[in-house]
């Protein structure tokens, strides 16, 4: 198998490469691209680097997540995330690549009564969403569009990290109470997307790790993974953050794995069994 991968320096794409290097076939080849290498918004270096190689497969997880300057960024956002899958979609059509595409909870406005199946019908908040969703749409019918939420792993900065960092100073911590979640683990997505690129199954999926809770419960199971006093942890509201964030973050970004589960395939364990591996590892890296 010949295999593109884009944003290959993140979180989800390192885990990715890695995976694929541990497949360990002599016949494979992995073309691994940051943004160092191809600029997703310049349509030249897009279809150069892809029809170039000619990948059997596309994972296209290059993307501008920067929720909060995509709003005051907004033609960078459209320009990477949308444009650039569109970029990134031509040229898997010419080549005959099959593409999977990562895109996110916010093509939600989170205001649904429950969590949101494949189906529900998208209505993004942020600039950031809708850059998104114009990347979905720029995919076509054959592609896989894989939707996440609440990353976190052992690379880059993620919420794991950052609340592991700042228990160990003294104090209480902070956090929301009002947004509602799944989070997901980048080595267990990254299994996924390589499952599905491999079966080249069409159609949208939402991929994340089990269990829903809110941002103030998942920071009490992160510290109680990590062997200290969840009750250091204050609820607040969204209105209550200081300073309030640009972007509009959904209320609720649960997300159904329905297209999964119809299909038989078994569903991501639930987050706290990641959860305890990445703390383990984070404590002794």
């Amino acid at each position: 198998m010949r295999a593109f991968v884009t944003g290959a320096a993140g979180q989800v794409g390192r885990e990715l490469v890695e995976l694929l290097e541990a497949r360990n076939r002599a016949d494979d080849v992995i073309i691994a691209a940051d943004r160092a290498t191809v600029d997703l918004a310049d349509r030249d270096a897009v279809l150069g680097a892809i029809c170039g190689t000619e990948p059997d497969v596309v994972f296209h997880l290059g993307a501008f997540t920067a929720v909060d300057r995509c709003e005051s960024e907004a033609d960078h956002a459209y320009a990477v995330n949308a444009l650039g899958t569109r970029h990134v979609a031509d040229a898997c059509r010419r080549v005959g690549a099959h593409l999977v595409y990562v895109s996110t909870d916010y093509v939600f406005d989170g205001t649904k009564d429950g969590p949101y199946h494949e189906w529900d019908s998208p209505d993004p908040r942020s600039v950031y969403g809708r850059s998104k969703l114009g990347g979905e749409l720029a995919c076509g019918p054959e592609a896989t569009v894989v939707r996440t939420s609440w990353v976190c792993g052992r690379y880059g900065a993620n919420m794991v990290r950052t609340v592991l960092r700042a228990a160990a100073q003294p104090g209480r911590l902070r956090f929301v109470a009002d947004q509602v979640g799944h989070p997901t683990f980048a080595d267990d997505l990254a299994a996924m997307l390589l499952r599905l690129g491999i079966d080249r199954r069409p159609g949208t999926f939402h991929v994340t790790n089990q269990g829903a809770v809110s941002w103030f419960a998942f920071v009490q199971a992160i510290l109680d993974a990590a062997g200290d006093d969840p009750g250091r942890v204050d609820p607040i509201t969204t209105a209550e953050l200081d300073p309030p964030r640009p972007a509009p973050r959904p209320a609720n970004s649960v997300l159904d794995n329905a297209a999964l589960r119809l299909s038989g395939i078994e569903l991501l364990d639930d987050f706290r069994v990641p959860l305890a591996r990445l703390v383990a590892y984070l404590r002794d890296a």
